[in-house]
């Protein structure tokens, strides 16, 4: 059989599972038929919520609290979700355009994307009209096997029909609005862009936020136009502040923080807390 004809025999079953719970499964499949890849995670973001994961089928040893972690405050920090709501990045990226220089020093990277064990990811950003959009990231395992440019354009190629199907099936109909207990009372995005504001100065808060989302001190002093030696004083003077002396306890004094609010109206998640 053809690669044509192993793609439209897969397409067909995708069409057919429109508004089906196995239309995930099959949509995977199909572009595992297109490119090879280890495994497949799909999130749907929409404003004001939790997000969903609907497609996981590489469950880390302690799937749970992994999951957990992720959907109640860590994703803000993912490349990924980022680009997707700061730049209203669509279509297909890699994530290696995506991080910023730093993504393999934070501890985002260390205490999440490391024990999903993936060494090369690309992802399609589905943007909905309802101001939400989802993640379909596609991940391989070992370093001597990362996608080859030729299959990244050929994933590429499809993004109109990831995206019309994608839409018909989630899109269309706010699955999240299903699932009452998905919702977030606090404004996370909000939370981030505030954390610290409260105790740190402009410019510590300006660092400390950089830091989170996993820039270099080299890529830091660029962005602010400070030196590298700069940086490093704004660090330690956020970090004495905020009693924090990693920035392992600051990524969870961040993660902490939002887990402790029930009812955010706005402003510093660490009033309150500290």
């Amino acid at each position: 059989m053809s690669n044509l004809s192993i793609f439209s025999s897969s397409f067909a079953k995708v069409i057919s599972e429109i508004g089906n719970d196995t239309f995930a499964s099959e949509l995977i499949k199909m572009l595992k038929d297109i490119v090879p890849f280890d495994n497949a995670v799909i999130v749907q973001y929409q404003f004001g919520e939790k997000p969903q994961v609907l497609y996981n089928d590489l469950p880390p040893p302690d799937e749970k609290s992994h999951i957990e972690s992720f959907v109640n405050g860590a994703f803000l920090l993912d490349p990924f979700y980022r680009a997707a709501v700061d730049s209203k990045v669509a279509g297909l990226h890699r994530l290696s355009e995506l991080a910023p220089e730093g993504f393999k020093k934070t501890e985002y990277y260390r205490s999440y994307f490391k024990l999903t064990k993936i060494k090369d990811e690309i992802g399609y950003i589905v943007r909905f009209n309802n101001n939400g959009f989802l993640n379909i990231s596609l991940g391989r395992l070992e370093l001597a096997k990362r996608f080859k440019l030729s299959q990244v354009a050929l994933l590429n190629s499809i993004t109109p029909i990831i995206k019309s199907t994608s839409t018909l099936h989630w899109g269309k109909k706010n699955r999240l609005a299903e699932h009452q207990n998905n919702k977030l009372p606090l404004q996370l995005d909000s939370a981030l862009k505030h954390f610290g504001t409260a105790f740190l100065t402009e410019r510590e808060t300006q660092v400390v936020q950089l830091f989170l989302h996993g820039h270099s001190t080299k890529s830091i002093a660029g962005k602010l136009g400070i030196s590298p030696e700069t940086v490093k004083l704004h660090r330690k003077n956020s970090y004495a502040k905020l009693d924090v002396s990693s920035q392992a306890e600051l990524f969870y004094l961040f993660i902490d923080s939002l887990a402790s609010l029930s009812d955010y109206k706005g402003g510093d998640p660490l009033i309150g807390y500290i």
